[in-house]
């Protein structure tokens, strides 16, 4: 194993971590000093600190179901997360850091709400970002923010940086 290559698995290992011990020391925060379901209010009009549950898989989708679905979207989100640390791993060695930065935070994302999932059943969210009364977002938490910009830094990666390889491996030829 080259050195680089030691140097992406530690650089993965080290954001997923800083990710995942974030997103819980939060969480933890939040439960300790605000009542479920209590709010602050940030930046009137635009921005809140609240404390509520997310029994659903991603952004409340499916919290009506009942419980024998709960344990099926557990298990669909470990089978997620082993297919993404796999997928982190075949591509380790061949990948740009931008997308090992990326798919970096979005295993320490899916670690950190793995790990409400196992000891509460359902995920702590705490952010809450809205326009006036005229939009409101599905709350979110520090684990669903890294999946984000990880899938967003995969999507630059793969729309820019390939595109930019390909295109010079083109002119190679």
């Amino acid at each position: 194993m080259t050195q680089t290559v030691r140097k992406k698995y530690a650089t993965v290992a080290l954001v997923a971590l800083l990710v995942t011990a974030l997103d819980q020391i939060t969480k933890v925060i939040i439960c300790q000093m605000l009542p479920l379901h209590a709010r602050i209010e940030v930046v009137q009009n635009y921005f809140n600190i609240i404390h509520i549950r997310n029994a659903g898989v991603a952004f409340g989708l499916f919290k009506g179901f009942g419980s024998q679905y709960k344990a099926l979207s557990l298990i669909l989100v470990v089978a997620v997360t082993l297919f993404l640390f796999g997928f982190l791993i075949a591509q380790m060695k061949k990948e740009p850091w931008l997308q090992t930065i990326g798919l970096a935070l979005i295993l320490g994302g899916a670690i950190g709400n793995l790990i409400d999932r196992f000891r509460l059943g359902e995920v702590v969210d705490f952010l809450d970002v809205h326009w006036r009364n005229l939009y409101h977002w599905p709350a979110f938490n520090v684990a669903d923010s890294a999946i984000t910009v990880g899938i967003i830094l995969v999507i630059i990666c793969e729309l820019f940086v390939h595109k930019h390889r390909r295109q010079t491996d083109i002119k190679k030829e």
